[in-house]
């Protein structure tokens, strides 16, 4: 399958995966990785020679950007498309990886590779195909001035002419991506149930971390 999934019809029962501490992928966001771990190289190129798609997920509970062996995975992670490809001179892969759908670990293949593959869930997450949707429950100008007063605490620069002409979905997505906060956090971003709750959270998070005057991760309850 070259192209693009475009609904849970066009999906995989199972996925190779990336579990990747701290590092949050979104339905139509685009997230860049170097790849230098021959495990993922292989990775990679099984990816590339098949349908392309790859597993992004985080561990459970560990200090490990990547932990080796089998490491405890959070239940829930998103489907990436390898978009772009670049092998590097010292052996390394940089790739893109574009956001399709959320997914379900429901158990792990014992296979022979080097890499980890899980068999995966995807019902409930049908409208993760869709772009733009819950954009209408969003408060627009609520979220852009959570964006406009964090970027001043933080002391962000923004390209206000371009965030006028991004869209709601996209917009909320790409913060919630790009946001400073923890593993916790970025999978309480990742498993909202709506574009609304994602944004809510994320703006509760800003407020207190503007609050309390420091950097971080808010803590969840």
């Amino acid at each position: 399958m070259a192209h693009r999934p475009e609904s849970l019809a066009d999906l995989p029962e199972t996925l190779p995966i990336f579990p990747l501490t701290g590092v949050l992928l979104l339905p139509f966001g685009q997230r860049p990785l170097n790849i230098f771990e021959p495990r993922y190289i292989d990775m990679v190129d099984d990816a590339l020679a098949g349908n392309r798609l790859i597993g992004l997920i985080q561990p459970v509970e560990t200090d490990e950007e990547s932990p080796k062996g089998r490491a405890s995975l959070r239940e829930v992670g998103c489907i990436g498309r390898i978009t772009h490809f670049e092998e590097q001179p010292d052996g390394r892969y940089f790739v893109i990886l574009s956001g399709i759908c959320r997914f379900r670990v429901r158990t792990e293949r014992r296979l022979s590779l080097p890499y980890r593959v899980v068999e995966i869930e995807t019902s409930g997450f049908e409208r993760d195909f869709e772009r733009t949707h819950g954009e209408e429950a969003v408060d627009r100008a609520k979220f852009l001035k959570m964006m406009h007063d964090y970027a001043a605490f933080a002391e962000i620069d923004l390209n206000w002419d371009e965030i006028k002409q991004t869209g709601t979905a996209d917009l909320v997505n790409f913060c919630s991506m790009v946001s400073p906060y923890g593993p916790a956090e970025k999978q309480v971003l990742l498993e909202a149930t709506s574009l609304n709750e994602r944004a809510e959270t994320l703006i509760a998070m800003a407020e207190y971390e503007m609050a309390r005057g420091g950097t971080g991760a808010a803590p969840l309850q």
